[in-house]
């Protein structure tokens, strides 16, 4: 909700938070942790936090591929993400095998 309103400096703890609560609940690998790594991503980057963002979507990407297989939603969801990071931060070129894969 805090995110939506635009509170992002206020939401941040709250993500962290959550995230941090997942990985040691259910482990780094688990789909619910993974969503909590692209919805933190997702809020840095909102805030304009680019490359604070870029490690955990790298991340929440890998796992996904290792745990869930290329085509699984949530996995397309994490390519997605990671390629608008990348066309944000003008990573035209990296961004594109991704955008096409995402397709």
């Amino acid at each position: 909700l805090l995110q939506e309103l635009g509170e992002l400096r206020e939401a941040r703890p709250l993500y962290e938070e959550g995230l941090r609560g997942r990985r040691e609940a259910l482990g780094d690998r688990h789909p619910d942790t993974l969503g909590s790594i692209n919805n933190m991503a997702t809020l840095l980057m909102d805030m304009g936090e680019l490359r604070e963002a870029r490690p955990l979507l790298e991340e929440g990407l890998r796992v996904c591929r290792e745990t869930l297989g290329d085509h699984h939603p949530g996995t397309l969801s994490s390519i997605n993400s990671m390629a608008t990071l990348l066309m944000d931060m003008g990573e035209l070129q990296e961004a594109r095998p991704l955008c096409e894969e995402g397709l």
